[in-house]
């Protein structure tokens, strides 16, 4: 007669995959506890240039509204006097850019550059550009 045996699997993970695991997830939550409030920034200029284009004005009228709008939201990475301010066929087109060094750990940092405009071509100045 043949014997049959059944044979028992364990399903699940080991202490060293679960180990393996947290750390990555750990490293992930200081990147993004470290990238996301540049990223807000990033959001508050954007809608800060957009509000500085209603008000119209001077490029100078422009840039205080710029500045007012920025402090409310604890813009640090830039001012009024950054910003791009053009005028095309009289309609105020505002861009800026600059780029962000956040520090990772020991002497690593990540280097992110952001742009953006209120042209709707989208025409952003680069960040290399002189301003």
């Amino acid at each position: 007669m043949r014997q049959l045996r059944s044979k028992t699997f364990q399903a699940g993970i080991s202490l060293t995959g679960l180990i393996l695991a947290l750390a990555l997830l750990g490293v992930l939550a200081v990147f993004a506890l470290k990238l996301v409030p540049t990223y807000t920034e990033y959001s508050a200029i954007k809608d800060a240039i957009v509000r500085a284009k209603e008000t119209g004005g001077t490029t100078r009228e422009i840039q205080v509204a710029f500045d007012k709008n920025a402090g409310i939201n604890n813009v640090s990475a830039i001012h009024g006097r950054d910003l791009v301010i053009t005028r095309d066929d009289g309609e105020v087109q505002i861009s800026f850019a600059y780029e962000k060094r956040v520090p990772l750990m020991g002497n690593v940092s990540l280097l992110i550059d952001y742009a953006g405009t209120t042209d709707p071509n989208g025409m952003a100045p680069r960040a290399d550009a002189d301003q």
